[in-house]
């Protein structure tokens, strides 16, 4: 159940009428994501705000308007491993002006994760979104 995209998260979401159908493609796309080489992970890429163990470490791509942001990320927990995938679709890959001016918030909702998450894997999610915008604005 690979994704290329977000707009594909979002296609399989519609399609997927159970919640623990939906946990497990999240659980699914974390598992199918490249891993990150652990040398990235040291107390610079890791995200403050989660109550499992999260990393996001950045490369950029090219230079001027076509500079691209990327990241890789990694958690103990393997449904945020999977938000950490989801967060790759929409952003990665991205100008750091795309990146800052997309309403992160917005499209996940559209995923309806807003609700369905504990108030614990939301605050986490919420400092991922703001740890990619800050390296995002870093870069620009």
């Amino acid at each position: 159940m690979s994704a290329e995209t977000f707009d594909d998260v979002a296609e399989t979401f519609a399609f997927l009428d159970d919640w623990e159908d939906r946990y497990r493609y999240v659980i699914d796309l974390g598992r199918e994501m490249p891993a990150m080489d652990d040398t990235l992970k040291s107390s610079l890429t890791k995200v403050d705000g989660c109550a499992s163990q999260v990393w996001i470490a950045p490369s950029l791509e090219g230079e001027g308007q076509a500079r691209r942001l990327h990241f890789v990320g990694d958690s103990d927990a393997m449904i945020v491993r999977g938000l950490i995938a989801v967060l790759r679709l929409m952003l990665s890959g991205r100008t750091p002006g795309e990146i800052v001016a997309t309403d992160v918030e917005g499209r996940l909702a559209e995923l309806g994760l807003d609700q369905h998450l504990s108030s614990q894997r939301s605050n986490g999610l919420r400092a991922m979104v703001a740890r990619v915008r800050e390296l995002a604005r870093a870069a620009a």
